[in-house]
């Protein structure tokens, strides 16, 4: 699902978020938000998963206006939050059923759907323990599969990754990458972590002072650098951005 925008911007009372952002996003991707905390980046994704409402701006999901369409784009798109959304008392096997039925998701088809998403992020072993107890990476893995019940053609993941060990973060984004790859899901991931882009992205933006100030395709822009890490590139374009 190819993702659209143009001029979109979004301001809390005098406090502007969103300043004439335009940003488009290619069907089958992984696409990659980065920036300093407060850049508006889990604005953005808000906004595109319909849960915020947009100032001034156009927004086409598929072609489809967020202004017209919003129940048809609810149905293709999913949005995992930087907290925890899950409920810690209960067990994984009954926290995908209770969010499954939220989703509308037919009895006769609801532990075949537990199972398949339980199984992409390699929960089988914890179906039936209770969440409360589980380390931060297996937590993260849970937000991950509540978000795969609806089968959504477009994922949001806002900083999966935080607060996690190194070890639980390299196999969440080999997760993602799973999904991207298997279930041809558009991702848009945001971040502070530059290795986590370079390692998952297709193509990426820096989301800073309010609007996008760079976005390039990944392999094209190592190879234009001789190879340097996506952190040197990082440093040197929001240099650049601020002298200009």
């Amino acid at each position: 699902m190819s993702i659209v925008i143009k001029n979109l911007c979004k301001s809390y009372g005098d406090n502007l978020i969103l300043d004439h952002l335009s940003l488009e996003i290619k069907e089958g991707s992984i696409f990659g938000l980065l920036g300093p905390n407060g850049a508006g980046k889990t604005t953005l994704i808000s906004i595109l998963n319909t849960l915020t409402k947009k100032d001034r701006g156009e927004v086409y999901i598929d072609g489809l206006s967020i202004d017209l369409n919003i129940d048809q784009i609810k149905a293709i798109s999913s949005y995992v939050p930087q907290e925890y959304a899950f409920y810690p008392n209960l067990s994984v096997y009954e926290n995908l059923e209770f969010f499954a039925l939220l989703y509308g998701i037919k009895r006769e088809n609801l532990k075949d759907t537990i199972i398949e998403v339980a199984s992409f992020c390699s929960l089988e072993r914890y179906l039936n323990k209770r969440a409360l107890h589980f380390s931060g990476g297996v937590k993260r893995r849970l937000n991950i599969a509540i978000g795969l019940l609806n089968s959504p053609k477009i994922l949001y993941l806002d900083e999966p990754t935080v607060g996690i060990d190194p070890h639980s973060r390299r196999y969440i984004l080999d997760v993602i990458k799973k999904i991207n790859r298997d279930l041809n899901t558009t991702i848009i991931y945001t971040s502070h972590y530059m290795d986590e882009l370079e390692y998952i992205c297709d193509n990426f933006a820096i989301l800073d002072d309010k609007k996008i100030i760079y976005q390039a395709d990944i392999k094209t822009l190592k190879d234009s650098h001789n190879k340097k890490s996506l952190e040197e590139m990082f440093l040197e374009i929001t240099k650049k951005s601020l002298r200009d």
